[in-house]
């Protein structure tokens, strides 16, 4: 058994959605003012580095955090190269992926300098969402920040995936996983409330 860590390294300056919460740790209390231990301290957006989306991020009444089963982020997983696609449509999903696949990650490759926020990003188009659904999909991840343009108000594919009851995992780190099947371990942190939180994502082949 192999274990791939596709999460985002976390540090001062890491990228995150411009004019949010930047991302810095830094000793609270340090082992020569404590005389025995250092202390970190946080400072973050609950969608920095790789991270899942509960529905309440964009719509008031929808569940947050602490209400969705932690059974969505761990399990058998499909990684599907979409790095030749500038959106990925119903038809590319319909192709790729067969029908009891719970959980999909795509590949986009459209994030290769992760030293500086992308421009544009390839995005799920909306009409995907009910192929997704048809499949079992209950669980879309992307190695970009979003499902949806950088620049989209309506946010249409976080919208139509949760109509369809599938969840979103974004910022993954695909660069050197093949396509095919793995095991996928992506828990949020426990907090109560949120609308969405980091994770420490891996990937274990089968």
């Amino acid at each position: 058994m192999k274990i791939y860590d596709i999460s985002m390294p976390l540090y001062n300056g890491v990228p995150g959605w411009p004019g949010d919460t930047p991302y810095t740790f830094g000793l609270a209390w340090t082992k020569e003012e404590t005389g025995s231990v250092n202390v970190g301290k946080l400072s973050l957006s609950t969608h920095t580095g790789t991270h899942v989306d509960a529905p309440f991020h964009f719509r008031d009444e929808g569940k947050k955090l602490n209400d969705l089963p932690l059974e969505l982020y761990a399990g058998k997983c499909q990684v599907m190269d979409v790095s030749h696609m500038t959106s990925i449509t119903a038809n590319s999903i319909k192709e790729k992926v067969p029908k009891g696949t719970k959980r999909l990650l795509l590949k986009t490759m459209a994030w290769r300098d992760r030293s500086v926020f992308p421009e544009t990003i390839p995005h799920i188009e909306r009409e995907a969402a009910t192929v997704l659904a048809s499949l079992g999909v209950e669980l879309i991840g992307v190695d970009v920040p979003s499902v949806d343009p950088l620049d989209s108000k309506d946010l249409l594919a976080h919208h139509s995936l949760l109509a369809h009851n599938i969840h979103i995992l974004e910022g993954l780190v695909l660069d050197s996983i093949e396509e095919g099947n793995y095991e996928l371990i992506a828990l949020p942190l426990a907090l109560q409330g949120s609308d969405a939180s980091p994770v420490r994502a891996v990937l274990r082949t089968l």
